[in-house]
């Protein structure tokens, strides 16, 4: 029976991932945490235990699933540190008869894919990454012969397309934006929303001594990690949002106050952005809120929008445009960022209260 190397990266974990989807017993899942991947820029501590951490317990619930799963830690002495060597190291064990990946959501993964073809004995099926809302061909099919790309004009044709906030062919309320609601001011006597706290767990613990010997030159204190690391934590974060905290989002999402981090937003992005929650899914959710007169259409369009609409928009943008655009440089900036945005240590609040933490 032929077996498959099915390679899961670490912002690919989800159960619906497409190069997941036909799984067969014999198969195997590859898994690695690699330098290149933690050093191509000088990552937040805080990133590096959220993606390392997450991997971990994506990896074993797989393997509780009875998957065979070959999890390649970054202190394991036969790392090569790489994600193209790693899964070439797989292949020496021998019985594989070839790879399966899922799209890359980065042009140099996607360089790095182009090198493994040429080298690997086995062929590599890259499949599309379908877990966005907007498949790559229909963002390039809205933005073929357009003179610009306008958020805006995407986002209500995502719309229409996914029938969010929509009576019939309408946008409920009869407007597509609300955003002109969503810039209040924080008065001294709006108290924030008390936030759902997730404690590291040992998985997290464990990653967290690693990060600190292995990337101590790093920003960021990892004293203060609360972030969602599974499928369980990342939906309690986005149920204890929709349920206590998206009412009032709208009116303060725009709001920012010092010594408050989170004010009323989700803390979902990271989960989101690793696989642990579904874009559609989340939209729906807080739609459900607005038909259901729990939460106000301010509040439901304005974050509907930031994944509908940004979201999207950047993901179809950065595909479209390709590796050149990041050096397209339309404000000809030519001077290096200072040393304040990695260290904090600056009088700009708006730097010194963010970074570092």
């Amino acid at each position: 029976m032929p077996r498959t190397l099915r390679l899961v990266l670490g912002d690919q974990l989800s159960d619906n991932l497409s190069a997941l989807r036909d799984l067969a017993p014999g198969d195997r899942v590859l898994m690695a945490e690699v330098m290149a991947e933690a050093t191509y820029v000088r990552h937040h501590k805080q990133k590096l235990v959220l993606v390392f951490a997450a991997m971990r317990r994506f990896a074993d619930r797989l393997s509780e699933r009875g998957v065979d799963v070959r999890y390649v830690r970054l202190d394991d002495p036969d790392n090569t540190q790489d994600i193209p060597g790693e899964v070439l190291r797989a292949l020496e064990d021998g019985g594989l008869d070839r790879i399966v990946a899922t799209q890359p959501g980065e042009h140099r993964l996607t360089r790095a894919f182009e090198s493994l073809v040429l080298q690997a004995p086995v062929p590599l099926e890259v499949r599309p990454d379908d877990r966005f809302i907007c498949p790559r061909p229909v963002f390039e099919a809205w933005a073929r012969d357009r003179r610009e790309l306008r958020m805006e004009f995407f986002y209500r044709d995502m719309r229409r397309r996914t029938g969010l906030l929509m009576d019939g062919d309408k946008p409920v309320g009869g407007r597509w934006n609300y955003d002109a609601e969503n810039r209040k001011r924080l008065p001294r006597t709006v108290r924030p929303p008390d936030r759902l706290r997730i404690a590291p767990g040992p998985v997290v613990q464990d990653v967290i001594r690693l990060v600190e010997a292995r990337f101590s030159d790093h920003f960021g204190d990892t004293a203060m990690f609360g972030w969602a690391t599974s499928h369980a934590e990342a939906q309690s974060l986005l149920a204890h949002f929709i349920a206590d905290i998206l009412p009032d989002f709208g009116d303060w999402q725009d709001s920012m106050k010092g010594g408050e981090p989170f004010l009323w937003h989700a803390r979902i992005s990271a989960a989101l952005n690793i696989g642990l929650l579904d874009p559609l899914d989340i939209c729906r959710r807080a739609e459900a809120e607005y038909r259901a007169g729990r939460a106000p259409l301010n509040a439901v369009e304005g974050f509907v929008r930031q994944i509908l609409g940004w979201r999207e928009f950047v993901r179809g943008v950065y595909d479209l445009k390709g590796e050149d655009y990041v050096r397209s440089n339309a404000l000809e900036a030519d001077r290096t960022l200072p040393g304040a945005f990695w260290s904090g240590d600056t009088e700009m609040a708006c730097v010194r209260d963010v970074v570092g933490v």
